[in-house]
């Protein structure tokens, strides 16, 4: 008899998680939100000095890891392994425009080791989009 399967759980990638939230701000404006020095440090922890480009890599507060992707406006994927956790994680996030200038931010993580490291970090990611409404100049 087959496992019953474990919610996040994936065939080959261990855990993931994905939390996401629409705001009302362009996908230019979203995409600073996040990926300014300031928006990487509270998300990533801080760090001198983060550089988007594939293939570079990082430290922060919170831990390490690479850039792998970055597509402007669009989409940005990381692997990092955060203080604690004994393997790297893979990061994506995403911006995805709509109607009426809004833009939904994505956080979707997976190769996490189980299922309390992916609750943990569902709570982490509903935290950091909570907190990035509050960032939006009002």
């Amino acid at each position: 008899m087959d496992n019953p399967k474990i919610i996040g759980q994936t065939k080959t990638v261990g855990f993931q998680v994905g939390v996401r939230r629409i705001f009302p701000i362009s996908q230019e404006e979203a995409w600073k939100l996040v990926t300014s020095q300031d928006g990487l440090n509270f998300w990533l922890g801080e760090s001198t000095n983060i550089i988007l480009e594939p293939g570079q890599k990082y430290i922060t507060k919170f831990g390490t890891g690479e850039i792998r992707v970055v597509k402007p406006l669009q989409q940005l994927r990381l692997t990092w392994q955060k203080i604690g956790c004994e393997k790297a994680s893979t990061v994506q996030v995403r911006f995805i425009p709509s109607s009426n200038n809004k833009t939904t931010i994505s956080f979707h993580q997976e190769k996490l080791s189980d299922e309390n490291v992916r609750e943990e970090m569902k709570k982490y990611w509903k935290k950091v989009l909570d907190e990035l409404k509050e960032r939006i100049p009002k």
